[in-house]
């Protein structure tokens, strides 16, 4: 064989392994990116099962207590609030995941204000509809942490494959940017203060 058809077939081999790397890993980034937006898709859909479940639960608790109106409206108005603040999947910034994780958590102080209220109705407490629906919310709070961790591990991932070299030369040039996380509250690092 000739020097120059030997230079041509590993300039053409080069430029066939570098198609393959650049696909490959464009692709992977793209089913990573697709991985995060379902997680977070997740996460939206077991927030909204809380929202649904709350207008039940309010309706439940106005039968009897009457004169609790303002900690209802406080849910009713945390709901809304918590229900408008939307997050684009392709733009989930730390500031963003922030902003919904504040709004969310104020509405989780008011549910928490209201559930508190139950105590002061033994009537209620024994109402079949509202201890269901007590535990149905158990049950969803339960699901949202776990969507927001396997959130968290799907934005891990992505933000790792993205970051890499030298696939983060590819993810510059495509314009990949890296995902927020979910953190715990302030308040969760400080011990409840107990005292009998």
């Amino acid at each position: 064989m000739k020097k120059g058809t030997i230079v041509l077939i590993v300039v053409v081999v080069a430029i066939i392994g570098i198609f393959v790397w650049c696909k490959n890993s464009y692709n992977g980034m793209v089913k990573s990116d697709e991985e995060v937006n379902a997680a977070w898709s997740q996460v939206e859909n077991v927030y909204q099962r809380r929202y649904d479940l709350i207008d039940n639960l309010v309706s439940t608790v106005k039968g009897y207590a009457e004169h609790e109106q303002s900690t209802l409206q406080g849910v009713i108005e945390a709901r809304a609030k918590a229900n408008q603040v939307k997050v684009d999947p392709d733009k989930l910034s730390a500031e963003d995941i922030a902003r919904f994780q504040e709004a969310q958590g104020e509405f989780g102080q008011a549910l928490s204000r209201l559930m508190v209220t139950y105590e002061n109705y033994p009537e209620l407490k024994a109402n079949q509809n509202f201890l269901e629906l007590q535990a149905e919310l158990a049950g969803t709070e339960n699901r949202i942490a776990t969507e927001r961790r396997k959130f968290n591990e799907a934005a891990r991932a992505y933000n790792t494959k993205i970051r890499s070299f030298p696939t983060n030369i590819l993810a510059s040039m495509f314009g990949f940017e890296t995902k927020g996380y979910f953190e715990a509250d302030a308040q969760a690092a400080t011990a409840p203060k107990v005292e009998f």
